[in-house]
């Protein structure tokens, strides 16, 4: 069985920092992207980073680049999330997802149909 676990939210102040991580099992592909979404009540899931196995390409939204960086240890099966210089508007649930094989991934990453697999999220809470 497919799973992505989440963790590492929380609650931080405004300016601080979180590292989320989302680990896997079960997923043995040789090809696929790791994708981090947020959601906060009657709002659409927002695509915020992508991270490609393929070659270690990265994407983000422009929310949050040049704050949070994508990374992959392939080793472990996790993907993290650092997230630095934290606002307030970042409060939101984290969410981990998995496309196979992607193609396009430039086009579609932020896109929440493109994600096969997903994690249960954490909640991450940014107080000002």
């Amino acid at each position: 069985e497919v799973q992505f676990v989440e963790s590492g939210g929380g609650l931080v102040q405004a300016g601080g920092s979180l590292r989320l991580s989302c680990a896997a099992s079960g997923f043995t592909f040789d090809r696929y992207a790791i994708g981090w979404f947020r959601q906060v009540p009657g709002k659409e899931r927002e695509g915020i980073s992508c991270i490609d196995s393929a070659d270690g390409s990265t994407y983000y939204a422009d929310s949050v680049k040049g704050r949070f960086t994508i990374s992959g240890d392939s080793a472990n099966n996790t993907v993290y999330l650092q997230m630095n210089s934290l606002k307030p508007e970042d409060t939101a649930v984290y969410y981990c997802a998995a496309i196979v094989a992607p193609l396009l991934l430039y086009r579609l990453w932020a896109f929440p149909e493109s994600y096969e697999y997903w994690g249960q999220g954490t909640q991450v809470t940014v107080s000002s």
